[in-house]
Order: C-alpha cells, then structure tokens, then sequence
C-alpha cells in the first residue's frame, strides 16, 4: 500500500506549524514568500489528513496525526454496507454438481447455503475437493450434506466495520463473510437473511484505493 507523500512544500507548511504554533495562514504565507491563495490547496488538504487542526481566529496547530494514522482512522470509519458484494447463496437440496458449476461460474471461493430463505450453511472450495477425493457421487448428493452447518459459521452485519470483518476473516482463517440481517421468526428465536458477503477481495481493494487516495 502506498502512503501519502507531502510535496515539499507541504513539508514546509509542517515545519512551520510546528515551530510556531498557533500560526495564521498569513504568517505561513510571509514565511513561505508567497499568497495565501496560492496556500489554501495546502493547508486545505493538511487538514482533511488530520495533519493540521484548524481553529477559527487563532490559526493552525500541529495535529501529529501521520499518514498511518490517517489511514487507520478511515479504515474504522468504514462499514461493511459500503464494501459489500452480492453473495452466492444455493439451497441445501442443490447437488454437490450444481454448486461446484455455480462456484465456478461466478468465481468465487465460497457458497452460502440457505433453506426457507435464511442461512443455514457454508461450503467453500476446500469441502468440494474433500467431498471428489471421498468418492460421493456429487450428481445426488445435496450440499446440505458437506456444508458447515450453524452456528459454526461466522457472520457479520452491514453496520460493522470493515475492521471488525476483516479481523474475522483472520482469526477463523475464511475467504468470505456472509453479511446478514437479524429476522425473529418466533419470541426469542432469531434467523439469518443473507443480504450480502465480504471477501479478502472486497478488503484489499479498499486497502488499494486508500492507497491510491490523492
């Protein structure tokens, strides 16, 4: 990933900040021997980052937020809805033949398994080979029979953050997320609707356009 390099004239701005904090635009501009309209791009940018803090009528201080720093707040701020893919879903009853045709034809590691509309299962590429190394005739058998049932599957939900998801994606060592929403069916029993997923894939293209974040 790339992180964000300051023009030397943003370099310069710090600098000056720095030393002599709280600072107007104005000093800044008399020290830098140019206008202040030439500055403001500068100054405007510095302080989205978190680089500089910008008070009304007193002038700019030194944040001491870095480029990391800035990153990793945008990550925590970003939730799940806004990195989210369709899912994969087939119902328990498919044959172990027609969720492999499925894997393969919307590229994908992983299918969600569902029956009545709610969550039940997952099945990723690993459980396909077990299942063609063991010998089952995969033209009758349903996948509901070589899935991960409930509640051994992990989830997450749209408000979380991508953070969160992808410190799970981590510690129980899986490609994909199912993102679900909580449905009470019956007093005290909740079900999961799959409204979406989020991938290793999904994670590194965020981390990239972050990266690449002007």
């Amino acid at each position: 990933m790339r992180i964000i390099q300051f023009t030397d004239r943003q370099e310069k701005i710090i600098d000056i900040v720095k030393e002599n904090e709280p600072v107007t635009s104005e000093t800044i501009a008399q020290k830098l021997k140019l206008t202040r309209a030439t500055l403001r791009p500068d100054l405007s940018i510095l302080t989205m980052m978190g680089i500089l803090d910008a008070r009304p009528k007193v002038g700019y201080f030194y944040s001491g937020k870095s480029s990391l720093d800035f990153l990793s707040e945008k990550i925590k701020e970003i939730k799940v809805s806004e990195v989210k893919s369709m899912p994969v879903v087939v119902e328990e009853e498919t044959t172990v033949y027609d969720a492999i045709v499925t894997l393969f034809l919307e590229d994908t590691g992983t299918i969600f398994v569902t029956s009545n509309g709610f969550l039940t299962g997952v099945v990723s590429r690993k459980d396909f080979l077990k299942s063609a190394i063991g010998g089952i005739d995969i033209n009758k058998m349903p996948v509901g029979v070589i899935m991960t049932r409930m509640p051994n599957i992990v989830v997450t939900k749209e408000e979380e953050s991508v953070l969160e998801a992808a410190q799970k994606i981590i510690d129980h060592q899986v490609d994909n997320l199912p993102i679900v929403e909580d449905i009470e069916i019956e007093k005290d029993k909740i079900e999961y609707k799959v409204i979406g997923r989020i991938s290793k894939t999904n994670i590194t293209r965020l981390f990239v356009d972050l990266g690449n974040a002007e």
